[in-house]
């Protein structure tokens, strides 16, 4: 067994007793099959008896054997029903577990992972790759079974017939295996080529309607619509490719066997004619011969279906491999990607994180998860005061240092500012803290304990963050923002008394969800919108403007109450007199937890208790706004830029 079907191992296993179940009617089925040409040779041969002695009872017996032979099919028939049944029926629940594996691996896997991988490419792998997979671990298993069985009894009962026409008619099975062999390798590299192109077609679709909007504005329709042509062109050609080798590969798998067959109907007539074989045993020995024939095509097909599979299995394997950031394994329940992964031992809990995406890795709330950093025992988000501290961080990616002997620490209550041209590592340092980044060890701390010790539901459970860039679910506006209920400490201003097992009661999430909107000043908004919080955004919230997606993003993280709170520029696309509204009222939050924000406007940051002004990831100048002010160094250069861009727009 090669290194990746032994990955897939634990996925069957976990269904063996159906499997084994299945195997006993398919053995019942196949044994059926077998045993109904040796029934027609016998009345063949009765009848002729009969016939040649002129009684009268053969038409009697004629009656008995067609009564056999129609209980033996129906029976062959219900024994196959119910192979297909519980066989495929598992197959089925495999996917299942596969695909719930492929997505909690995914949504553990470092953000700078996702960097380098086309989102068309990843859907491909978890549809059309894992459709390939079910194929091989249910119907190839299936008909792989009923082949072997049906071509090792069909062969013993032709030895007991007539050995030496047995041996002539296998005469070409030596030809069948080259065949097979030299097909199977051009089909699995086919299918590989295949699936890859394939998975290339589904990201250029994936990306042109992603972007429809910029290929609109640039009026790049015809150019995308040449680029899918070439992309589909290139698959169908590719399948082609396919089609042509099998075109070949069963034409002389019907060659190959056609010649068995004219073989034994020549040489076996003649037997038949010295007596040396009956005529019952003639016509048994022929339906014999016919069914070897199933075996040998069917071997030709589940060998194309095991080779796209295994082609499509280490396709999923490649993204299935790549470790998870560090504390996700740290969490008790990652069961599922560690046996999607090949751990060793027993595949992924049905009932855990491969069949509850939703609960794989950690409690919502973060309750079950207890982790020791130090002197200090993390159990929940609730435990966490916020102190964060940066000691000396330098950090790079992509062979590139992005940022440089970085110090600098906030206290619970304290706003942290980070200020500085496009480019000089505001938002990755900031990303470092829940850790969308791995830090160095050592280099990172909230409340004295390193983050890399700690689980990331619990981590990331204390923090409310806002990216640059806001993503919205094509969902409701009150859906949106309720997002970062989930995991929460506790709904906005209501403690997390108001929660019962991480989850807000209806009524107590509706209230939080309002009074979040209202600190994002998008209470008046959300009046003027048809259905109020229950108004659909669209897809990545199309029917919003930029400044009311930072506002939705802005409200989802303060509804969960968080410890800390990111603010990464979360105010760029909101006017100058809604930020004022909206940092009067977010002072009054900001003072209940520690705050970080980043800003390229001075009015953002001017009220921060420490402000660092970053260029080329290094810290230039820190202080607060009034003493960088008078140090006439950048940030006052900025100040100065800003305060004249103001006044020329009130004039």
């Amino acid at each position: 067994m090669s290194a990746a079907a032994s990955k897939l191992l634990p996925y069957l296993l976990r269904y063996r007793r159906r499997f084994a179940a299945g195997s006993v009617f398919l053995v019942c089925a196949t044994a059926i099959q077998v045993v109904t040409p040796l029934v027609l040779g016998l009345a063949v041969d009765d009848l002729a008896a009969g016939s040649a002695a002129g009684g009268g009872a053969a038409g009697g017996r004629l009656g008995l054997y067609a009564g056999v032979i129609v209980a033996m099919a129906c029976a062959g028939g219900l024994f196959r029903f119910l192979t297909r049944r519980i066989i495929i029926g598992a197959s089925r629940d495999i996917e299942y577990d596969l695909r719930n594996a492929f997505f909690v691996h995914l949504q553990r896997l470092p953000q700078s992972w996702f960097q380098g991988r086309r989102t068309g490419d990843l859907m491909s792998r978890a549809t059309n790759d894992l459709s390939a997979v079910r194929m091989m671990a249910g119907p190839a298993v299936m008909y792989t079974a009923t082949t072997s069985i049906t071509f090792v009894a069909a062969l013993g009962l032709m030895l007991s017939i007539s050995p030496s026409l047995t041996l002539l008619a296998l005469v070409p099975l030596p030809l069948v295996s080259i065949v097979v062999k030299r097909f199977g390798d051009a089909i699995y590299d086919r299918s590989e080529r295949i699936q890859a192109q394939l998975a290339h077609l589904s990201a250029v679709v994936q990306e042109a309607l992603a972007g429809v909007r910029v290929v609109r504005a640039y009026r790049r329709e015809e150019v995308e619509i040449d680029r899918f042509r070439d992309a589909n062109r290139e698959y169908v050609a590719r399948n082609r490719q396919m089609i042509r080798v099998q075109g070949v590969f069963h034409p002389s798998l019907a060659l190959l066997l056609g010649l068995s067959a004219l073989v034994v109907l020549w040489i076996g007539s003649r037997q038949v004619i010295a007596g040396r074989l009956t005529v019952g045993d003639f016509v048994a020995f022929n339906a014999y011969v016919a069914m070897l024939s199933w075996p040998v095509i069917a071997f030709g097909w589940v060998t194309n279906m095991l080779q796209r599979g295994m082609a499509a299995w280490r396709r999923m394997l490649d993204v299935l491999e790549v470790e998870p950031a560090a504390a996700s394994v740290a969490t008790a329940t990652a069961g599922a990607v560690a046996g999607a992964a090949g751990a060793a031992g027993a595949g992924p809990d049905p009932a855990g994180a491969g069949s509850d995406p939703a609960r794989a890795g950690s409690d919502p709330a973060g309750s079950s998860v207890s982790m020791s950093g130090g002197d200090a025992v993390i159990t929940a988000p609730a435990d966490l005061r916020g102190r964060v501290e940066f000691r000396n961080l330098t950090f790079g990616y992509n062979g590139r240092r992005v940022l440089s002997n970085i110090s600098a620490r906030v206290e619970p209550g304290q706003v942290l500012a980070l200020v500085g041209p496009t480019g000089s590592g505001k938002s990755t340092l900031v990303d470092l803290l829940p850790r969308l980044f791995e830090p160095p060890r050592g280099t990172v701390f909230v409340d004295g304990v390193d983050v890399r010790a700690l689980p990331l539901p619990v981590l990331r459970g204390a923090i409310g963050y806002v990216p640059q860039e806001p993503f919205l679910f094509s969902t409701t506006v009150a859906e949106n923002v309720a997002f970062g209920a989930v995991g929460a400490v506790g709904a906005v201003g209501a403690g997390p008394g108001a929660r019962a097992n991480g989850v807000p009661a209806t009524g107590t999430l509706r209230a939080a969800v309002e009074r979040a909107a209202a600190v994002a000043q998008l209470d008046g908004d959300v009046r003027a919108f048809p259905d109020g919080f229950e108004t659909a955004v669209g897809e990545r919230g199309i029917t919003l403007s930029g400044g009311q997606k930072q506002r939705v993003a802005l409200a989802r993280a303060l509804v969960a109450d968080p410890r800390i709170l990111i603010l990464d520029d979360a105010l760029s696309a909101v006017d100058t007199h809604t930020e004022e509204a909206i940092l009067s009222r977010l002072r009054v939050v900001m003072r209940q937890r520690t705050s970080i924000v980043v800003s390229h406007r001075v009015s953002t940051v001017r009220d921060a208790d420490l402000i660092l002004v970053l260029d080329d990831g290094r810290v230039i100048e820190r202080g607060t706004h009034d003493t960088l002010v008078a140090r006439q160094g950048v940030y006052a250069g900025l100040h100065r830029k800003q305060l004249l861009a103001r006044a020329l727009e009130g004039d």
